[in-house]
């Protein structure tokens, strides 16, 4: 086997576990989006920005919420939304807690801000 043959043969092998990887991280991305079916024990409301208050921002933000079987909040991914107004909702779900339950739920969480 000549050293081009060689290197094709690891770049094609390359590109299929890559090709693998990527598949796979889609195929576990593919978890429920839906409402949350854990009762809240405790919630937090988030705090509106002062620089998106004065600069008018609103709007909703949606957060994927995964929650560990002990009721603590594992991990948000955003979904949608301003990004003024992300952190605020991120950090207010984090310290959400809720139910306990055999294993862990994902699902979406919104949180609307308006000036009022």
């Amino acid at each position: 086997m000549t050293r081009r043959q060689l290197m094709s043969g690891f770049r094609t092998l390359g590109f299929s576990i890559l090709t693998f990887v990527i598949f796979l991280q889609l195929g576990m991305a593919q978890k429920p989006q839906g409402e949350l079916n854990r009762k809240v024990k405790s919630q937090v409301s988030p705090l509106y920005p002062e620089l998106a208050r004065r600069m008018n921002v609103k709007g909703s933000v949606k957060l994927l919420v995964t929650i560990g079987s002990n009721g603590n909040v594992k991990s948000t991914k955003v979904v949608g939304g301003h990004p003024l107004l992300v952190t605020a909702s991120e950090d207010a779900v984090r310290r959400w807690k809720f139910e306990p339950a055999a294993e862990e739920s994902t699902g979406v969480i919104e949180f609307n801000f308006s000036n009022n």
